[in-house]
């Protein structure tokens, strides 16, 4: 789909639909619409959509009044939806050029960019191996409005939302053609394409580095691990901070000899949306540009139950030294975290965030509409969240004390891989804990966020590219 950004006045903007948003107690009178306020049709509710044929005082063929609610509580996040339940509504009817109009205090960087963003996520299909031809297709998408930094805003939410696209896409591949090596492939095609440096550390090289936490869990299965390696380094870093970003890539979970219920088992193909998310981001970055370095680490494996699987007891040596007791055999994402964790502070890595799909337990606990997030530096958990609410992501912070820890121990290791029934998000994240160790670091559990069973009138079922905005917005913003 081709992005444009144009100041052209409203009555002049060409297109095949041109998006209008309309408020709740504010009567729209432009396009002959003053008699569908009348009635009640048009009422401005969020997501209400009003489709205009032939409509007075406009170039465009049609025009779509987009329902967007209180203008008082309408921010960009409520147009990112907008826009991206209008995209879809048009596309449905086979519209192929549309064009939004921003005015009065929606003529900003921010609307404008959330407007790009919203439309080119709601464009995104997760239909890739369907055969027929009757896909609805969006050729183009203009934002239109004046002000100053227009084209940049548009540019850079195009740059974003395409990196969330490219995330969602290899988040809905099957396990079947993206194993682990498949990842590290379409790493490495990423980054040629975008100049990052990109390292594949295969089982050989982790053998070497001791990464036996990680090599544990991959041992089930015929399918090779690796460790992808990412690198961004500004021309002229603003300062010595090295940002990295760490990422669970379980290709497939089956649970292993813990092995799950068959019961929605073929969507354990998303255990990797926490890896395909940092690859998203690294390829945001790349074209813009951050003044801090930063490098991603995504641990990939797949998690099979065959003879030679990793047992229920058996005593692992991870990365560090810590000898890990695995409980249960389908708490594996932390042990490949583990060893990424602390192979990324060893990689000179200042500040660390991982995103994983980890617990079951984050979803009893807040749903499927915010990330759980932990950490152990007040600093960086605030830098992220204000990250998180300018892109419109929603995250929590979770308790992370130390108490939390005793759930963790056992009598034949440093420390046991699960803790039991209670607070399993929080003991899962005081994991983690151990193997980040001082270094600045925040967990984000997006096991609950990173996939949709049932699409929303603005995104489409399944993955959803959760965290890929924040963490670009994070990096942008960096400041020493």
């Amino acid at each position: 789909m081709r992005i444009t950004a144009v100041s052209t006045p409203l009555d002049q903007i060409q297109a095949d639909a041109l998006i209008v948003p309309v408020f709740e107690g504010q009567k729209e009178t432009r396009f002959s619409a003053g008699p569908l306020c009348d009635s009640g049709e048009v009422a401005g509710k969020p997501l209400e959509q009003t489709l205009l044929h032939n409509a007075s005082g406009v170039a465009a063929a049609r025009v779509l009044l987009a329902g967007a609610g209180k203008p008082e509580s309408f921010d960009p996040a409520g147009m990112r939806r907008l826009a991206g339940a209008a995209v879809r509504f048009l596309k449905a009817k086979s519209v192929k050029h549309i064009a939004i109009s921003l005015e009065g205090a929606y003529a900003s960087p921010d609307f404008a960019a959330a407007a790009v963003e919203g439309a080119v996520l709601g464009d995104f299909e997760p239909d890739r191996h369907k055969t027929g031809n009757d896909k609805k297709q969006l050729d183009s998408f203009t934002a239109a409005a004046s002000f100053d930094g227009l084209a940049a805003a548009v540019e850079r939410a195009r740059i974003v939302a395409e990196a969330a696209n490219f995330t969602r896409e290899m988040v809905n591949e099957p396990g079947n053609l993206l194993t682990p090596m498949r990842m590290a492939d379409a790493a490495r095609a990423m980054a040629a394409e975008q100049g990052l440096a990109c390292e594949v550390l295969d089982r050989d090289a982790m053998a070497e580095l001791g990464m036996g936490s990680l090599l544990g869990v991959a041992q089930g299965s015929a399918e090779p691990p690796c460790l992808i390696v990412l690198r961004y380094r500004p021309a002229q870093a603003a300062g010595a901070a090295h940002l990295g970003l760490v990422g669970k890539g379980v290709t497939f979970d089956t649970g292993g000899i813990s092995i799950k219920p068959a019961d929605s088992m073929e969507k354990m193909k998303y255990d990797m949306a926490g890896g395909a998310s940092m690859i998203g981001a690294m390829r945001a970055l790349a074209q813009l540009k951050p003044a801090v370095a930063v490098t991603a680490f995504i641990p990939c494996v797949e998690n099979m139950p065959s003879s030679r699987a990793q047992r229920p007891g058996d005593i692992v040596t991870a990365m560090s030294g810590k000898t890990i007791e695995v409980i249960n055999t389908d708490a594996e994402g932390r042990l490949i975290l583990a060893d990424a964790l602390t192979y990324a502070r060893k990689q000179g890595c200042t500040h660390l965030v991982d995103a994983a799909t980890l617990t079951g337990a984050i979803v009893v606990a807040l749903g499927h509409l915010h990330v759980g997030l932990f950490t152990n530096n007040d600093a960086l958990k605030d830098r992220l969240l204000a990250a998180a609410k300018a892109e419109g992501e929603r995250m929590w912070p979770m308790p992370l004390d130390d108490d939390y820890r005793d759930y963790l121990k056992t009598p034949f290791a440093d420390i046991a891989n699960v803790g039991g029934r209670w607070g399993g998000a929080v003991t899962a994240a005081m994991f983690l804990k151990e193997f980040a160790e001082d270094t600045p670091w925040v967990h984000l559990d997006i096991a609950g966020t990173a996939w949709l069973d049932d699409g929303k009138p603005f995104l489409a079922k399944g993955p959803t590219g959760i965290t890929v905005r924040s963490l670009v917005r994070l990096a942008m913003d960096w400041k020493e």
